[in-house]
């Protein structure tokens, strides 16, 4: 493995984190944590513009990751759970009740994949179909959080 793919790796599985062998989705979420918090601290549309740019930036990683392993959507890479919760929180206010809120909304969704997040997974192939799912489950998890903030 050369310079590059070992970069590209390091990337995708979260600094190894999805090396992890029991549920490296879930750790993969709980580094996505940490650049949330960063984004808590800027105005709602630069944490906006940062997700675009970082879910562009997965899908090209997850591609690249999904070569070099020649495996479909291999389990080690979390770049998209990490991608799944800078959505899932963008815009809420950073507090234990919205990142333990999101991060199990989040995880939920992420594994049962109701629709429309399934279609994504199955109609999107390499980077796209690694990422766009969890991107999805992060739009439907930040709109259930701020729907239960604004019941309760």
């Amino acid at each position: 493995m050369n310079f590059k793919e070992k970069a590209v790796m390091f990337i995708a599985t979260g600094c190894f984190i999805g090396k992890i062998p029991l549920a490296p989705g879930t750790f993969g979420s709980i580094v996505g944590i940490l650049p949330c918090f960063i984004l808590s601290g800027t105005s709602v549309l630069i944490a906006i513009f940062f997700a675009v740019i970082f879910i562009i930036f997965s899908i090209w990683i997850a591609h690249n990751a999904e070569r070099i392993l020649n495996k479909k959507d291999p389990g080690c890479v979390v770049i998209d759970e990490i991608a799944g919760m800078v959505v899932t929180l963008i815009g809420l206010p950073f507090n234990v009740i919205s990142v333990a809120g999101g991060f199990i909304i989040f995880r939920v969704l992420d594994i049962t994949k109701p629709f429309p997040i399934r279609f994504f997974e199955r109609h999107f192939s390499g980077g796209a179909g690694i990422v766009l799912d969890d991107v999805a489950a992060g739009i439907i998890g930040n709109i259930i959080l701020r729907l239960l903030f604004f019941l309760f």
